[in-house]
């Protein structure tokens, strides 16, 4: 049993990083939803305007696709760091009962679960991006300028 405890501690970091994962996750699959919900509206409004009316609204519409298809990216890569992160925690064990060293392939794998978050963060800040992009074409189409 006493050999047990600085296993758990060591599995501690792993289940940390995944339950702060988990809601990144959560917040992702929000923006994902949002950017959904609006493409569909602004797709039922293309059918009750005018040919002159199209195009910002078709704009918004792109926008609104390559948004969704960076934060479909980014919650892959947020849900791989997770995944990574829970096979960490089991090879913590299974180093543990079996006594090999392999601190390589632990670090390796942390290294993973980490590269995997940054690129998924970086996504996700380029969708932020993305999404003030829409609306400062949408203020423009509403006459409003860059306010």
């Amino acid at each position: 049993m006493a050999e047990l405890i600085p296993v758990l501690q060591t599995a501690i970091g792993p289940v940390i990083l995944m339950s702060g994962v988990g809601l990144l996750i959560l917040s992702m699959t929000n923006r994902l939803g949002r950017a959904i919900d609006r493409a569909r509206l602004i797709g039922a409004q293309l059918t009750e305007v005018s040919a002159a009316e199209r195009p910002p609204l078709e704009t918004q519409l792109r926008i609104l696709w390559r948004r969704a298809r960076v934060i479909r990216s980014a919650i892959a890569l947020s849900a791989a760091s997770a995944l990574g992160a829970a096979l960490l925690v089991i090879l913590i064990f299974i180093i543990a009962i079996t006594g090999l060293e392999a601190s390589w392939l632990v670090a390796s794998l942390f290294m993973l679960c980490m590269s995997t978050l940054i690129v998924s963060l970086v996504l996700f800040i380029h969708d932020i991006n993305q999404s003030l992009a829409a609306l400062r074409l949408e203020l423009q189409t509403h006459g409003l300028g860059d306010a």
